[in-house]
C-alpha cells in the first residue's frame, strides 16, 4: 500500500491503456486495488487522498470492471474475513 492514485487518474490510466496489471487485495479486514503501469504497484485512493476500500471482493471487483479493466489477480492470502475493522 506504498504510493496511491486517485480514481480520476487511474481511470485516465486504463482509458490510455496504461495500466498493465490490476489486484484486488484483502488484507486484514481491508479490501482495495492496486494496479501498476511498470514495476510497482499504487493504491486506488479517495478524492480525499485516503485509501480507496471496500467492503467485499465482488464491490471491488465491479469496479475494476467499471474502470474498463476485465483481467485483476485476487491476493487473499493476509485476508481475515471475521476480523473487525478499526474506525480510528
Amino acid at each position: 500500500m506504498g504510493n496511491a492514485v486517485n480514481e480520476k487518474v487511474l481511470r485516465a490510466l486504463a482509458e490510455a491503456g496504461a495500466v498493465k496489471k490490476v489486484r484486488v487485495v484483502a488484507e486484514g479486514s481491508i479490501i482495495y486495488v492496486e494496479a501498476t503501469t511498470g514495476q510497482d504497484y499504487v493504491s486506488a485512493k479517495t478524492t480525499k487522498g485516503t485509501l480507496k476500500t471496500w467492503s467485499t471482493i465482488d464491490t471491488a471487483s465491479k469496479w475494476v470492471r467499471s474502470l474498463g479493466l476485465g483481467t485483476m489477480t485476487l491476493d487473499v492470502s493476509r485476508w481475515q474475513p471475521d476480523q473487525k475493522k478499526l474506525n480510528l
